[in-house]
C-alpha cells in the first residue's frame, strides 16, 4: 500500500487566497475603475490603497475652510467681548451692528444693480433722480424729530432699534418681489429701507453710552463699532454680489435674513439699554429758552465741523454714483465704469478704516483742533480735485473724504466723552447723530440737483467746494467766541456768557 496522500493533487496544500486565480471582472476588464466590493471575487485586490486625489483635495479644502471659519469666529468673539464688553452687553451691540452693516451692503449692491446700472444714462437719469428725491426728502422731514422723540420716550429703546431692522427686513422682502418691474411698490419699499437705516444710526448711537464698560472710553467703543461694521461689510459684499449673479431679488432675500437676525439681537440687548434713570436732556442752543443742560461750545463746534464733513460725503456719494456710470473724458479712464466705481468706493472705505486706526492713537490729543483740521483738509482736497480732475485724483478725494469723516466723528465722540455730563450724554448722542444724518441727506440732495441740471463734474465739485469754504468760514468765526462748559439753564434764562 502506498504512502498516504501519495496522490500529488491531494498532497499539495491549498493555495492561499491571494494566489487564487481571479475571476474576470467585467467592468475592470472594460478599463473602468471599480470601488472595493467584498462580495465580488477578487474585489479585495480592486480596493484602492487610499483615497483618490480628488477626495483628498475636497477633504483638505473642507478642513481648511472649517479651521479658518473656527479661527475667524474665535478671533471675532474675542474682539467683541474684550475689555468688559461681554459683561456689559456691548458685545451684543457689536454683533447687531455687524448684521446691520452687512445687510446695508447687500441692499446697496442690490439697488445699484437695479437702478443705477440697468439703463443708459439718458434714460435712467430722471428715474433715478426721482427715486432719490422721494427717498431723501421724507427723511429730511423725519430726521429732526427722531432725537427729540427719543428724549421724550426714553423707554423701549431695544424695541426702537429692533423696529428699524424689522422694517428693513420687511422692505427687503417687498423689494425682492417688486425688483423686476420697479413699480410704485419698489420705490415705497426703498424709501422705508433708507429712512429706517438712518433712524438706526440715531437709535444705536444713543444706546452706546448705556453699555459702555469701565475699561473702554466712548471713543474706543465707537472705534470698535466702526471696525466691526467695516469688516462685516467687506465680508458681506462678495456674498451679496454672488447672490445678485442669480438676480437682484436673491441678494435682497439675503439682506432680509441678515436683518431678521439683527432684529432678534436687538430685542436680546440688555435691559439697561431701556433704562433712563438719572438721565436728562441736552440742548445745543438757548435761543428760545430751555430747561436742562446747555451743550458745551466745543462740542457744538465739533458738531458743526462734522455737519460740513457729512454734507461733502453725502454729495460725493450721490453725485459720483451718477457721474461714474459713464466717466467723462476728463477722468482719463478707458476701462470698465464699474471697476472705476469700485476703486473710488474702495478708496473711501480704506480712508475710513485708516481714520479709525489713527483716531485711536490721537483720541486724547486735542480733538477740538483735529476736527477743525479735517474739515479744512477735506475742503482743500475737494477744491484741488475739482481743478485737476482725473480718475487718480477721484480716488484721492474718496480716500480723503473717508479719512476725514472718520477722524471727525471720533473727535466729536472724544469731546462728548470729555465735556458732556454723563446724565445727558445719551441725549447728546441722539441729537448729534440726527444732525449728522440730516447733513448727509442735504449733501445728497445737492448732488441730485446739480446732476439733474447737467452740471459738469468740475462745476459740481467747485459748487460744493464753495459751500464747504463758506461753512468753514462760519465754523472758524464761531471758534472766536471762546469756550463754554456744559451749564444748567432754566426756561427763560438768557444764554450764559463764556
Amino acid at each position: 500500500m502506498g504512502a498516504p496522500f501519495d496522490d500529488d493533487s491531494r498532497s499539495r496544500p491549498a493555495a492561499p487566497p491571494h494566489d487564487r486565480p481571479e475571476t474576470a471582472h467585467p467592468r475592470r476588464d472594460a478599463g473602468q475603475d471599480e470601488p472595493y466590493d467584498p462580495a465580488w471575487p477578487g474585489g479585495r485586490d480592486a480596493a484602492p490603497a487610499g483615497p483618490r486625489p480628488a477626495v483628498k483635495v475636497v477633504r483638505g479644502t473642507g478642513r481648511a475652510v472649517a479651521g479658518g471659519s473656527q479661527w475667524a469666529f474665535v478671533r471675532a468673539r474675542r474682539f467683541t467681548h474684550s475689555s468688559g464688553a461681554g459683561e456689559t452687553g456691548l458685545s451684543r451691540l457689536l454683533e447687531l451692528h455687524a448684521f446691520n452693516t452687512a445687510g446695508d451692503a447687500a441692499v446697496a449692491i442690490s439697488l445699484a444693480g437695479t437702478v443705477f446700472f440697468t439703463a443708459p444714462t439718458g434714460e435712467a437719469t430722471g428715474q433715478v433722480a426721482l427715486f432719490l428725491v422721494l427717498t431723501m426728502l421724507p427723511f429730511a422731514i423725519v430726521a429732526p424729530l427722531i432725537g427729540p422723540f427719543l428724549d421724550r420716550f426714553q423707554r423701549g429703546r431695544r424695541w426702537a432699534i429692533g423696529a428699524t431692522l424689522a422694517v428693513r427686513a420687511f422692505s427687503c422682502w417687498v423689494l425682492a418681489g417688486a425688483v423686476a418691474d420697479q413699480s410704485a411698490t419698489f420705490f415705497i419699499a426703498a424709501l422705508m429701507c433708507l429712512v429706517s437705516s438712518k433712524a438706526y444710526g440715531i437709535t444705536r448711537a444713543s444706546a452706546v453710552p448705556r453699555l459702555l464698560p469701565e475699561q473702554l472710553t466712548l471713543v474706543k467703543a465707537n472705534s470698535r463699532i466702526s471696525l466691526t461694521g467695516t469688516a462685516a461689510g467687506a465680508i458681506s459684499a462678495p456674498l451679496a454680489v454672488g447672490a445678485a449673479y442669480f438676480g437682484a431679488e436673491w441678494s435682497l432675500r439675503y439682506a432680509f435674513v441678515l436683518f431678521v437676525v439683527g432684529t432678534v439681537l436687538a430685542v436680546l440687548l440688555p435691559p439697561r439699554v431701556d433704562s433712563s434713570d438719572g438721565e436728562d436732556k441736552i440742548d445745543l442752543t438757548a435761543a428760545n429758552g430751555v430747561t436742562g443742560v446747555l451743550a458745551p461750545r466745543g462740542v457744538v463746534n465739533a458738531l458743526r465741523c462734522n455737519a460740513g464733513l457729512r454734507l461733502i460725503t453725502g454729495f460725493l456719494t450721490i453725485f459720483m454714483a451718477f457721474v461714474l456710470r459713464e466717466p467723462p473724458d476728463s477722468f482719463g479712464w478707458n476701462g470698465n465704469a464699474t471697476i472705476l466705481l469700485g476703486l473710488v468706493i474702495g478708496a473711501a472705505g480704506a480712508g475710513n478704516t485708516v481714520g479709525v486706526l489713527v483716531g485711536n492713537v490721537l483720541k486724547s490729543r486735542a480733538p477740538e483742533a483735529i476736527v477743525v483740521f479735517v474739515l479744512i483738509l477735506d475742503t482743500a482736497v475737494l477744491v484741488v480735485v475739482s481743478l485737476t480732475l482725473s480718475w487718480v485724483t477721484a480716488m484721492v478725494l474718496g480716500l480723503t473724504a473717508g479719512l476725514c469723516q472718520s477722524l471727525g466723528k471720533l473727535s466729536l465722540d472724544a469731546l462728548i466723552q470729555r465735556d458732556v455730563p454723563e446724565r445727558v450724554r445719551t441725549s447728546m448722542f441722539a441729537r448729534s447723530e440726527t444732525l449728522i444724518q440730516l447733513s448727509w441727506v442735504t449733501g445728497g440732495l445737492i448732488g441730485i440737483g446739480l446732476f439733474t441740471i447737467d452740471a459738469s463734474v468740475n462745476l459740481g465739485l467747485l459748487v460744493v467746494a464753495g459751500i464747504g469754504l463758506a461753512w468753514l468760514a462760519f465754523v472758524v468765526a464761531k471758534l472766536r467766541q471762546g469756550p463754554r462748559r456744559a451749564v444748567e439753564v432754566d426756561r427763560g434764562d438768557p444764554e450764559p456768557q463764556p
